[in-house]
C-alpha cells in the first residue's frame, strides 16, 4: 500500500520584479483605474492591508513551508498571483514579463523541490508568443502556466489560440484557468461581488467557450485544471445540456453532451461547501478533483484538508482529491 502526499494545487507567489517591470509603463494607470472600478472602494480599503500581512507567506520560501507544515500539505503547485497578467501590456513588455515571471517562479521553487511545484504566465493578449512562452516555461522546470479566462476582445474559443492548444497537450502541460477580473465591471463594485459573483462567473464563462466551441474535442489530452471548482458551471450543466440537446445554435461547435466534458478537465476544491463539493466531485469524478486553498489569501481556506474531510468523500475519493490525483499529474512519487 501506498500513501499519495497531500498536494495543494491552488497556492500563489507574489513576483515584485514584473511589478517593477511595468511601473510607470503607458496602459498602467488605465489598467489599475478598471481594476478600481471593477472592485468598488470598499474592497480596495480591505484588498490592501490584507495583502500586505499576507507578504512573507507570498514571497518567503521559509515562512510558506512553515505554513504548509501547519496545514498538513506536503507539496504545494505554486503560481503567480494573477495581478501580475497585465494583459495591457505591449509584445515587447509582454515577452519581457514572462521571462522574469517565469524565471521568478522557478527560483522561488527550487529553493524546496521536493516540496514546490511552479506555474508560469503567457501573454494571452498576444496569441503568437503564447508557444515561445510556454515552452520557456518548461525549460524552466515549471509544470505549465497559468492564464486568466479572457484577454481583452478575445474568448479561450478564439481561433489564434489554437496553436497554444496544440502546444500545451502535445507536451502535457498543466494550463490552470484562474480568472483575474469580471467583465461585469460595476455591476458587482459593492460588497466584494468582483470576487464572490465575478470569479465563479468567469470561470463557468471560460469553460463553456472551452466546450461550446470544440477545443476540447479537437485536444482531448488537454491538462486545463480550473479554480474555484470551475464556478457556477459544474452545478448548473443540466442547463448547458439541455439547451445543446433542444438549440441547433447551442448544439453546433461540441460533439457531445456539454457535462461529458466534466470528465476531461480538472478542478481545485476551493467551493466553501461541503455539499457543493460533493456534487463536484459526482458530476466531475473522484478522478478530476484536486486540494487547492488559494493559499495565502482570504478568500482561500487555511485548512485544505479539513474542507475536504467535511464533504464526507468515500476514503478513497478522499485520498484522490487530497494528493493522489495531482500526485499523479505532477509526476510524484508516493511513500509507504
Amino acid at each position: 500500500m501506498t500513501t499519495p502526499p497531500t498536494v495543494d494545487v491552488h497556492a500563489h507567489l507574489l513576483l515584485p520584479d514584473v511589478e517593477a517591470l511595468v511601473e510607470g509603463l503607458p496602459g498602467l494607470a488605465e489598467a489599475k483605474a478598471l481594476d478600481a472600478r471593477r472592485n468598488g472602494p470598499a474592497a480596495l480599503a480591505v484588498n490592501g492591508p490584507m495583502v500586505r500581512e499576507r507578504i512573507p507567506l507570498l514571497i518567503d520560501v521559509t515562512a510558506r513551508l512553515a505554513a504548509m507544515d501547519a496545514q498538513g500539505v506536503d507539496v504545494q503547485l505554486v503560481s503567480p498571483s494573477p495581478s501580475h497578467y497585465h494583459y495591457w501590456t505591449d509584445e515587447e513588455t509582454a515577452e519581457k514579463l514572462y521571462r522574469l515571471a517565469n524565471e521568478a517562479t522557478a527560483a522561488h521553487c527550487s529553493a524546496a523541490p521536493g516540496r514546490l511545484r511552479g506555474l508560469g504566465l503567457v501573454p494571452l493578449q498576444h496569441p503568437h508568443l503564447l508557444t515561445a512562452a510556454l515552452g520557456h516555461a518548461l525549460e524552466q522546470g515549471l509544470a505549465g502556466v497559468e492564464i486568466s479566462s479572457h484577454a481583452p476582445g478575445r474568448e479561450l474559443s478564439d481561433p489564434a489560440y489554437e496553436p497554444f492548444w496544440t502546444r500545451a497537450e502535445e507536451t502535457g502541460a498543466l494550463v490552470f484557468l484562474h480568472p483575474f477580473g469580471c467583465t461585469l465591471d460595476e455591476r458587482l463594485d459593492r460588497w466584494y461581488l468582483s470576487n464572490t459573483v465575478g470569479q465563479p462567473t468567469e470561470n463557468a464563462v471560460a469553460l463553456s467557450h472551452l466546450i461550446f466551441s470544440g477545443v476540447l474535442d479537437r485536444h482531448p489530452g488537454l491538462k486545463v485544471i480550473a479554480a474555484h471548482g470551475g464556478g457556477y458551471l459544474p452545478t448548473h450543466i443540466g442547463r448547458s445540456d439541455h439547451a445543446w440537446t433542444t438549440r441547433s445554435d447551442a448544439g453546433a461547435g461540441c460533439a457531445h453532451l456539454p457535462s461529458s466534458y466534466l470528465r476531461h478537465l480538472y478542478f481545485d476544491s476551493l467551493v466553501h461547501d461541503p455539499s457543493v463539493l460533493r456534487e463536484l466531485v459526482r458530476v466531475a469524478g473522484p478522478d478530476r478533483v484536486l486540494l487547492g486553498s488559494d493559499f495565502p489569501f482570504d478568500m482561500g481556506t487555511r485548512d485544505p484538508v479539513g474542507a475536504l474531510r467535511a464533504a464526507r468523500l468515500p476514503e478513497a475519493d478522499f485520498d484522490a482529491v487530497r494528493g493522489g490525483n495531482a500526485a499523479a499529474l505532477l509526476s510524484l512519487g508516493v511513500t509507504p
